[in-house]
């Protein structure tokens, strides 16, 4: 009786240890236990992607770099020490000497200012180069991810293609069997029977490689397989023409353009402190101390203001010629980079327009192709039509799925492709923007 209700203690924590089982299943293989998102994929990229970290990384890098920046700003303290051995006819003396000096610049012509501003400059380069880069995976994350659902609803609509085919050839079994139809039209069905075939693993093989594709991008094994949730059917509301051009001219590489011309600026400052004096100050304490005697300053206090300025150098003068020219060159750049940039706009807006209007006639062709479809089997079923017309039918068929399909993706491609273009994650964070 005792042991029976030993047992029956246990069972609770048995089944606590299963749900705890159950629920590290889970935790350690998520992609089986539930679909992934568009979302979830971005920051699974975000993770693993080793141009994103070296990006993040960089960003540091710059952060230290203009923290470097400051030291001219602030004094310097350096130590020496210097032992002498002396040996003379008189006998070998040793001598040491301690010389601790505390300098700081006073001037010097601008130099360290634009030094900082250039530093600083770069940090913000740095920042764009990341943004950049977080454009750049999001764009690839959405290219393979849109992809691997329509080459997922490529593979069921061939599949369903396939069973079109293969019931067309047992029709046309069925009446060469009975006599009403010629071996030729078993024939020709049994060709397009095959090529269905030929079709549906085409399509998995594609379907394979867009999938390895995403799980590189974030990070997963490259041939697991998992569901996605997510649609080509969206409903796409885009932001007017010049809204998405004011947003583009706000992209991360127009950005650092704009900062190598205000770099190519600093830098003429730069140069420019070379026709300048430089001033600075310094102050000592010196001890020797040694065999020697009779020194006539064992300990030495020196405070000193020191003034430099090179009249003349013929190569300062060239160096600021080029350092102007080189501000003129970065501006033509920045000219040129807009401009190239508000003309991808105009083609990648017009491409949209394009790819949604083909998605309306796509949807009309596979109804027309759908009617036809029908018609011709129902007509070759009774004798009134030929394989070769019901054969067309359903090729047309399989044609108008696919295009749809292919349709769809191309109006997400194009949407992304302008995102990309823009610099926005999202062209509907503009469409908010503008009701805000």
């Amino acid at each position: 009786m005792n042991m029976k209700n030993k047992n029956m203690n246990i069972f609770p924590y048995i089944f606590r240890l299963v749900i705890y089982i159950f629920a590290l299943s889970l935790t350690i293989s998520p992609g089986l236990s539930y679909s992934l998102t568009l979302d979830e994929a971005l920051s699974l990229a975000k993770e693993s992607l080793p141009f994103y970290k070296a990006s993040l990384i960089g960003v540091r890098s710059a952060e230290a770099l203009y923290s470097a920046s400051l030291s001219p700003y602030l004094p310097s303290l350096d130590a020496s020490t210097i032992q002498r051995q002396t040996y003379s006819s008189r006998g070998d003396f040793t001598t040491r000497s301690y010389d601790v000096t505390l300098s700081y610049t006073l001037f010097d012509g601008g130099k360290r200012w634009a030094d900082r501003h250039i530093a600083r400059l770069n940090l913000d380069i740095s920042r764009e180069a990341l943004r950049e880069n977080l454009l750049e995976l999001a764009y690839n994350v959405k290219v393979a991810f849109y992809s691997v659902i329509a080459l997922k609803e490529t593979v069921e609509q061939r599949k369903v293609q396939l069973e079109d085919a293969q019931k067309d050839y047992e029709i046309a079994e069925g009446r060469h069997n009975f006599g009403v139809a010629k071996l030729s039209d078993v024939l020709q069905a049994s060709v397009r029977f095959e090529q269905a075939k030929l079709d549906v693993i085409q399509a998995e093989g594609d379907f394979k490689k867009v999938l390895s594709e995403l799980n590189s991008l974030i990070g997963r094994p490259l041939d697991s397989e998992y569901p996605l949730e997510g649609s080509l059917n969206l409903d796409i509301t885009l932001p007017e023409r010049e809204q998405i051009a004011h947003a583009a001219l706000q992209r991360p590489d127009i950005k650092q353009l704009e900062d190598t011309y205000k770099i190519a600026g600093y830098t003429i400052s730069r140069t420019a402190s070379a026709l300048f004096p430089k001033l600075s100050a310094q102050a000592s304490y010196i001890k020797t101390v040694g065999d020697i005697s009779g020194s006539s300053f064992p300990e030495e206090k020196v405070a000193s203001l020191t003034a430099s300025w090179n009249i003349f150098e013929l190569n300062n003068f060239f160096n600021l010629k080029s350092s102007r020219l080189e501000e003129d060159i970065a501006l033509e750049n920045l000219s040129d980079l807009k401009r190239q940039v508000l003309l991808e706009i105009q083609k990648s807006y017009e491409d949209f327009m394009t790819a949604a209007n083909t998605i309306t006639v796509a949807r009309q062709a596979l109804k027309n192709a759908e009617h036809n479809f029908s018609q011709a089997r129902g007509e070759y079923q009774v004798g009134k039509g030929d394989i070769l017309s019901l054969v067309l039918a359903e090729r047309a068929l399989a044609d108008a799925r696919e295009q749809l399909i292919i349709s769809k993706l191309d109006l997400l491609l194009t949407k992304t492709l302008l995102e990309n273009i823009a610099g926005v994650e999202k062209l509907e964070l503009l469409t908010a923007e503008k009701k805000e």
